[in-house]
């Protein structure tokens, strides 16, 4: 242990910006900076890494975690998570690839961020004060789902004393008691899986349970439970926005039970947040962010699905006064402050037409050209025949 917590204090040293740590065999060991791969320097060069010592890394993260191995072996790659002291923690992704060992660890935030830090609408601070229901996050992978849910705990740990129980795979945040109390548990080492988890945190007394992913039917229909009886339940979703999440937990279903879980669901969804990391103008990545949160129509289209003129991106778009957020209108916004150019926008928008509307409303307002077309020909050869035919 004593040479992995060496080497991976010496890349914090010179790297501080690092994200992510990747052990390959047949490379040196590289660190990512800003998107870009490097090769780390060391005392003693290490040119190229070998199968051994790849392998030896990967069993120094998993340490005497039998589930992890089993699933290494059976699956052929495995999750876990490690840590220097207060220094850092890792989410730790192992896999074989060639019949060789790779490791890459992403690098976790030690500062629980804040909804203002993160630029997000400040009306998802009120999440965290709904007192039961089902609230979603969805992204895809590496989108900052997690980063915006720790915010709403993090809010609910300043303002409310309730009890948290979270379970996560592995543990991104480690929360200190304020307001609120936290129990974190962690896949493997304090549960099997997150149905299990779930049903035992219903036994632990707690008002909001956040739950990692929403991987598969039980957990939806446990953690629906949960909402039911009185919890606020927080979870993530692999899906791309709204529509896509609620027809991705419909089809979890078999179709006999669609129409009751489609009822269940309109009851008991409060939010649904879902995320896009857009390339920022001068380097970095910025949000965008949709929401949807409950209402009427909502509930409606949940329930009988949508069809034309009822959409949840037109309920989305016609929501604004109750702090809904369309994917669209949020690019506009990040383009109009000048953090994305207008071909990031076009390029990420649900839909091109009110994109381009939005974008062409704001150059009309600084003055700028909106089309790159001039004075057709055809424009100027009438006007010379007008001004010709003039007395």
């Amino acid at each position: 242990m004593r040479e992995v917590d060496y080497i991976l204090n010496h890349i914090l040293d010179h790297y501080p910006n690092v994200s992510d740590i990747n052990l390959t065999v047949g490379k040196p060991i590289q660190v990512e900076v800003d998107s870009q791969l490097t090769p780390v320097s060391f005392p003693t060069p290490i040119p190229c890494l070998t199968p051994f010592q790849t392998e030896s890394f990967a069993l120094q993260m998993i340490r005497k975690d039998r589930r992890a191995i089993r699933i290494l072996l059976d699956e052929g790659s495995t999750d876990t998570s490690y840590g220097i002291e207060d220094r850092a923690r890792f989410r730790v992704n192992i896999f074989s690839g060639r019949g060789n060992y790779s490791v890459v660890m992403r690098r976790l935030a030690t500062h629980i961020p804040t909804v203002e830090e993160l630029n997000l609408p400040p009306i998802l601070n009120e999440i965290g004060m709904e007192k039961n229901g089902l609230v979603l996050v969805t992204g895809a992978t590496g989108s900052g789902k997690s980063s915006t849910l720790a915010a709403v705990l993090q809010k609910v740990n300043e303002t409310r004393a309730v009890h948290v129980v979270t379970l996560e795979d592995p543990i991104e945040f480690v929360y200190k008691h304020d307001q609120a109390t936290f129990n974190q548990r962690e896949l493997g080492a304090d549960f099997d899986n997150f149905g299990n988890g779930l049903r035992a945190a219903l036994r632990q007394a707690p008002k909001i349970i956040l739950v990692g992913e929403m991987r598969d039917r039980a957990t939806v229909e446990i953690a629906l439970h949960a909402a039911e009886t009185g919890h606020l339940v927080l979870s993530t979703l692999h899906t791309i926005d709204a529509g896509q999440t609620i027809n991705r937990i419909v089809g979890m279903f078999d179709q006999a039970e669609e129409r009751l879980i489609r009822l269940r669901l309109a009851t008991m969804l409060r939010w649904v947040v879902s995320q896009r990391l857009l390339p920022k103008l001068g380097g970095g990545r910025v949000a965008a962010i949709e929401i949807m949160r409950q209402a009427l129509r909502v509930q409606d289209t949940v329930v009988h699905g949508e069809s034309e003129g009822k959409t949840f991106y037109e309920i989305i778009e016609a929501g604004v006064a109750q702090g809904m957020q369309t994917f669209d209108a949020s690019i506009i916004e990040a383009y109009e402050k000048g953090l994305i150019s207008e071909e990031t926008a076009i390029a990420f928008a649900s839909s091109r037409s009110v994109v381009f509307r939005g974008i062409d409303r704001i150059k009309n307002a600084r003055g700028e050209q909106t089309t790159d077309l001039g004075t057709l020909s055809i424009d100027r050869e009438y006007e010379r025949r007008v001004k010709k035919s003039r007395p």
